[in-house]
């Protein structure tokens, strides 16, 4: 006979186990199959300088259709101003996929998706570094791009303009032949910008990304990293070396000394004296040199490289 006490226990640690196994089961993702879209998603990266510029977005395909066009009466009825025609729930027979002067998402299914790692210009305009919805106002002549706080949107139905980041203004481009697949590009990219361009149809609608201080946003990055590692005495010494390629021999001395300081290795003792003998302390680059080449030993380093270079220092023939 089992005892008052022990059903309680029973009771307590079958409740216990349910409890964990909703826990469990609320922690799981839902069990989802990827469905197979007519209109697939695609993902596009260019990196200027050391800024991230990512489009994310799914490639709608003409279809023999008609892509761009004014809406006819019928049509521009249905929803007035900027707001969207891009339901294909509500499209009749022969209208346009996107027609001019109202909102389009710039793809399919989600909105897409523009995201930046650093603040940049666009087409000249600022915009914040973050995670953007991109929308489109097409025109025959001029089209709007829009960059909007709400990311998080299905295409651009729910849309409200009283949250865009960014409006600029850019002008399309006919193009030969027929982009059967809607595509993103990048392209020209400089040291410091990328023009990106939507091509659909015959239709090619280029805006041009750009970060104002390549070296400063590298720098930011740099700063940031090092903050978060105080203990790497490998990054301030990749900075120091960086500055050293540029020929800027006081920010590179800093950030050499700032390694040493966390850790003294071969590697940045060997720095520090390339970077006092360029700055033409020869007799302090090459008591560090020593320092550096006695370092290495001691660390089992191969020092042969840079002691055939000490060497020729001492000669003048460097």
């Amino acid at each position: 006979m089992i005892s008052l006490k022990r059903i309680l226990f029973l009771s307590f640690a079958i409740a216990i186990a349910i409890s964990s196994a909703a826990i469990v089961t609320a922690q799981q993702p839902p069990l989802a199959i990827k469905p197979i879209r007519p209109s697939q998603r695609a993902i596009v990266t260019q990196t200027v300088g050391v800024t991230d510029i990512t489009i994310t977005y799914s490639r709608p395909g003409v279809k023999g259709r008609t892509i761009f066009a004014d809406a006819p009466p019928e049509m521009e009825a249905r929803h007035p101003g900027e707001a969207t025609l891009d339901n294909q729930n509500e499209r009749k027979p022969g209208e346009p996929i996107v027609p001019y002067r109202h909102v389009w998402r710039g793809g399919a299914n989600e909105g897409t998706l523009f995201q930046v790692t650093d603040d940049v210009l666009i087409n000249g305009q600022p915009l914040k570094a973050g995670t953007y919805s991109m929308h489109t106002i097409p025109g025959k002549d001029e089209w709007t791009i829009i960059f909007n706080n709400d990311a998080g949107i299905w295409g651009s139905f729910t849309y409200d303009a009283k949250k865009d980041a960014l409006r600029v203004k850019t002008k399309p481009q006919s193009i030969a032949g027929n982009q059967e697949w809607l595509i993103y590009t990048f392209d020209p990219v400089t040291d410091n910008s990328a023009t990106v361009n939507l091509r659909w149809e015959k239709v090619s609608v280029p805006f041009v990304v750009e970060v104002k201080d390549v070296k400063a946003a590298w720098r930011k990055h740099a700063d940031e990293m090092i903050a978060a590692n105080p203990k790497a005495e490998q990054l301030p010494l990749q900075v120091g070396q960086t500055y050293f390629r540029d020929k800027n021999y006081d920010e590179a001395l800093k950030f050499v000394n700032q390694s040493i300081k966390i850790k003294e290795t071969f590697g940045n003792l060997q720095a520090k004296a390339n970077v006092l003998w360029a700055m033409g302390k020869k007799d302090e680059a090459l008591a560090v040199a020593d320092a550096a080449i006695a370092k290495g030993k001691a660390d089992k380093a191969n020092t042969a490289a840079f002691e055939k270079r000490v060497a020729d220092m001492k000669a003048g023939k460097l």
